[in-house]
């Protein structure tokens, strides 16, 4: 079977190594644009969906195919907190979640042939209060730029984190336990 992550994310390819299971990395360039109305887990099952259906197309025609899709979005408020727009959007964010807490959502969506496997995580993270010096100098280190929620749980942010409630890889992006364990109840490995 030929496997492939519709991911850009650096951090999705390096949880999926675990799986030992060669998968190509193929990103998707889809429109992530969204219907209105979608609940959290919604959102992010249909954004894994529609990353991976855009892959899929590409490869519909080779005979034993597996396309993962993912997206993760964080949520505070009943808010989805994206990546940051600027220095200015990441302070902003960090400032709202500093000694709060908020939740994460990672969708995924397994397609091949005839199969498709929606499924969701949801983890709710603590964050300690962060000064705005120390949100000013995390922002410098560049590491928030690219990512939901202005912070990367497996980097510098973790110096903010206090504790989590579930899956520490579904903040990560990819929970890669619930993966493995959809992949073997329908031999997909």
């Amino acid at each position: 079977m030929k496997y492939i992550l519709a991911s850009a994310s650096p951090r999705r390819k390096e949880l999926i190594k675990n799986l030992d299971v060669d998968f190509e990395v193929c990103p998707s360039g889809c429109d992530e644009a969204l219907e209105a109305g979608l609940s959290f887990s919604e959102t992010v099952e249909r954004l894994a969906e529609l990353k991976a259906y855009d892959i899929f197309e590409k490869f519909k025609n080779e005979e034993d195919i597996l396309v993962v899709g993912a997206d993760t979005i964080v949520v505070l408020d009943n808010l989805i907190l994206g990546k940051p727009k600027d220095k200015e959007d990441a302070f902003a964010t960090l400032k709202a979640l500093s000694g709060r807490s908020h939740f994460v959502y990672t969708g995924m969506c397994l397609i091949s042939k005839g199969q498709k496997i929606l499924c969701h995580d949801k983890t709710e993270v603590f964050m300690t209060d962060i000064s705005d010096s120390e949100i000013i100098s995390y922002i410098e280190s560049g590491e928030p730029m690219d990512k939901a929620g202005s912070y990367g749980i497996q980097g510098k942010g973790s110096l903010f984190i206090e504790k989590i409630k579930g899956n520490y890889n579904t903040v990560v992006g990819l929970n890669i336990s619930q993966l493995y364990n959809i992949m073997k109840r329908n031999d997909l490995l």
